[in-house]
């Protein structure tokens, strides 16, 4: 059970942008056709990549066992603490707009609130940018979340900052 119940530490991040590219078609079709009900069916997808990694939410298990195969398993592995912390913000997200657009009737509010999340997917799905991933790190900074959570995020903000202070020298 406690195996069924993990997130995967490294996540292939050329999955994980493929995901992306799914929430933000789910949630562009949500607000085009405008059908609410879809935003429980999002956070039922975030719900169960935040609480099993890609193990049953079946967008996730299409991108991993069908879409990155066929197109050669390309792997970039990207620490999974912040890829878990980016989907439990989306799930924050998308529950909230369901429970806007579902329990009170507020579609607009909802759809609103679908906003932000369909430009965070779009940046992670067609940039790399995970917004998530970047607020986990400055929490990591200020100390709200405690570095034995991701000690592999310290070795990539290392590296960052090498990289920072070898382009302003260069």
């Amino acid at each position: 059970m406690t195996r069924l119940f993990s997130f995967p530490n490294p996540v292939n991040d050329y999955s994980a942008r493929i995901v992306a590219g799914f929430v933000v078609a789910l949630a562009v079709i949500t607000i085009a056709l405008d059908q609410p009900w879809l935003t429980a069916i999002i956070a039922i997808g975030f719900l169960l990549r935040v609480a099993t990694g890609p193990k049953i939410d079946p967008i996730a298990l299409l991108v991993t066992r069908g879409i990155v195969p066929a197109l050669g398993d390309p792997t970039r592995p990207v620490p999974g603490p912040p890829k878990r912390f980016a989907q439990g913000l989306g799930f924050a997200m998308s529950t909230t707009a369901a429970v806007l657009a579902l329990g009170f009737g507020f579609v607009g509010a909802a759809y609103i609130v679908l906003i932000p999340l369909i430009v965070a997917a779009s940046l992670e799905s067609f940039v790399g940018f995970c917004m998530g991933c970047w607020i986990f790190g400055y929490l990591m900074r200020f100390g709200l979340i405690p570095e034995s959570v991701c000690l592999d995020c310290l070795d990539v903000q290392a590296r960052q900052r090498r990289l920072a202070g070898a382009s302003k020298q260069g």
